[in-house]
């Protein structure tokens, strides 16, 4: 007689799997898991995923480089909106939560192809309670109206994302390689099935396409930093750009003798013409950012600068609205010293600017602002400058100005100048390398602290790292094919009979063996019962014929 003993079917936990299909679509049971293909409605949810990825991607990549000109952006918004507020905070708040929210979300997609596992974007996040759909969506939308808007506001600001290339070009593309290659995994693993159709083929091909794209995209970067180091010119000069208004208020005299502290070569400034014709600095139209004129002129804080008196503009504080606002986040990194003198400053005027220039032997770059039409001095304004630049005693060679609205770049004599803010070590260097003699800086602090661009390779140098990673990427590819071949051909030739069931508890070798030679000796006492029974069955049957 056999004995059927109940076999107990027992499932390893899979904590990772899980975690995976649980957090991405709220499958935590092992029934609600599948392997068949995604449907279209979720393919479509992926590329628009993998579309949201990238461009925020962009999005990131853009103010990280914009660093270096923070506070040219929340002027130009003060502008716009008369309100001083650093708005760079929240948008920068928002994109690092955006992109760690999608890029998380894309990590989980990409486990779920390598694994083989359905794609299923749950419409409930039972973790913060949040529409995941709506959280791609939401954040394509908010990245695509960002992208808009700073066209529109801060349009010239794209030109740094083609600079910073010129920096970055070389690394973003050994990144980009590494990516591509990695992705490889999960090419080679649709791919290489025995069932392959036409979608396969426009993946592999397109796969192929872009590696091989990157693998010549070197022949399309262009670095000015990918030179000889003799071919390296000298260190550009460092113009203080108002001095250096991260260290006291800008266009103070503070703020310029700070910069000559630093080691600058001239001394770049902001000049407006008062309402008795004295030339002052002043940036803004209105003196209602950088001075207390709500508390003391209350009713003329909208008014422009130039309407005012050298008298009233100098009984203005120029100094306490630097330590409630904090514009570059530096109060912080103050001596208390530095603190009191900021608290008492005034307003300065151009004569006492270029008095300190030419004590410390140093020139003066100055941008005037015509007053408007009404002011008295509107035919005379540039004569008025020249008077105060006759009256401080420098010399006439040192001084050079422009009208406020030419503010790109422009010639000193032989040398090539450049007044866009140059605030970063990185584009510091770029345009070290470029061969530019001079720049115009907000933090001569920091760039005094560049005594070399930050990296310099040589064209062979560069032609080997560029081989080096190529050669490196083909032959992972190949490997990586390779091996996906191999185990897909393995996991057609396993026999299901090879399967065993486990107990609840790993079995040692000899239980297993134990277990095995149960089952064959029930199964041969089977075979045997059931011959005995068709042996009788003929005999008896004979013997009834008989």
């Amino acid at each position: 007689m056999v004995k059927h003993q109940p076999l107990q079917q027992v499932y390893e936990k899979q904590l990772c799997l899980s975690f995976l299909t649980g957090i991405y679509g709220c499958r935590w049971k092992r029934y609600q898991r599948s392997h068949d293909d995604s449907s279209k409605w979720e393919c479509a949810w992926f590329i628009i995923l993998c579309s949201t990825f990238s461009l925020l991607l962009f999005w990131a990549y853009f103010w990280l480089e914009a660093h270096n000109d923070y506070n040219q952006f929340n002027w130009l918004l003060y502008n716009r909106s008369g309100e001083w507020k650093d708005r760079t905070v929240p948008i920068l708040a928002t994109t690092a939560v955006g992109f760690s929210y999608i890029t998380f979300l894309m990590i989980l997609a990409l486990c779920h192809i390598s694994l083989g596992q359905q794609l299923n974007l749950y419409w409930i996040h039972k973790v913060v309670c949040f529409l995941p759909q709506v959280g791609v969506l939401a954040a394509l939308i908010t990245t695509v109206s960002g992208v808009v808007s700073i066209d529109d506001v801060w349009g010239d600001e794209w030109d740094i994302i083609l600079i910073s290339l010129q920096s970055t070009g070389p690394f973003l593309h050994i990144g980009a390689l590494a990516a591509v290659t990695a992705l490889g995994w999960l090419v080679a693993e649709h791919v290489v099935r025995a069932e392959r159709t036409k979608f396969h083929m426009i993946l592999l091909l397109v796969y192929l396409s872009v590696l091989l794209a990157l693998y010549m995209a070197p022949l399309a970067i262009s670095s000015p930093c990918i030179m000889d180091k003799n071919s390296l010119k000298s260190r550009p000069d460092v113009i203080g750009r108002r001095g250096a208004p991260m260290l006291a208020p800008e266009n103070t005299l503070m703020s310029f003798n700070k910069a000559l502290q630093q080691g600058v070569s001239s001394l770049e400034a902001d000049v407006t013409v008062s309402l008795d014709g004295v030339p002052f600095l002043m940036r803004d139209r209105t003196l209602k950012r950088t001075t207390d004129i709500a508390k003391v002129f209350p009713d003329r804080q909208h008014e422009d600068a130039s309407l005012f008196n050298w008298t009233e503009i100098r009984s203005l504080n120029a100094g306490q609205w630097f330590l409630e606002n904090d514009p570059f986040w530096t109060v912080g990194s103050l001596t208390g010293r530095d603190r009191n003198r900021i608290r008492n400053l005034t307003v300065c005027s151009l004569v006492e600017m270029l008095r300190l220039a030419a004590r410390a032997n140093r020139s003066a770059l100055l941008y005037l602002r015509r007053p408007p039409p009404e002011h008295p001095h509107y035919k005379t304004w540039i004569m008025d400058t020249l008077w105060a630049v006759q009256r401080s005693g420098i010399s006439q060679k040192r001084v050079t100005w422009t009208p406020d609205t030419d503010r790109e770049t422009y010639l000193v004599g032989p040398q090539i100048v450049t007044v866009y803010p140059v605030n970063e070590p990185w584009l510091y260097s770029v345009l070290w390398c470029s061969g530019v003699s001079s720049v115009s800086s907000d933090t001569p602090q920091v760039l005094r602290k560049v005594p070399y661009p930050i990296w310099l390779m040589s064209p062979d140098k560069y032609c080997l790292v560029w081989i080096t990673s190529d050669l490196v990427s083909i032959a992972i590819v190949i490997g990586i094919f390779i091996f996906q071949k191999w185990r897909m051909s393995g996991m057609q030739n396993y026999n299901p009979e090879q399967i065993m069931l486990s107990a609840v508890a790993r079995r040692p070798s000899r239980d297993v063996n134990i277990m095995k030679e149960k089952l064959i000796f029930s199964g041969t006492k089977t075979q045997e019962k059931g011959k005995n029974q068709y042996l009788t069955g003929n005999t008896v049957g004979s013997l009834h014929t008989s």
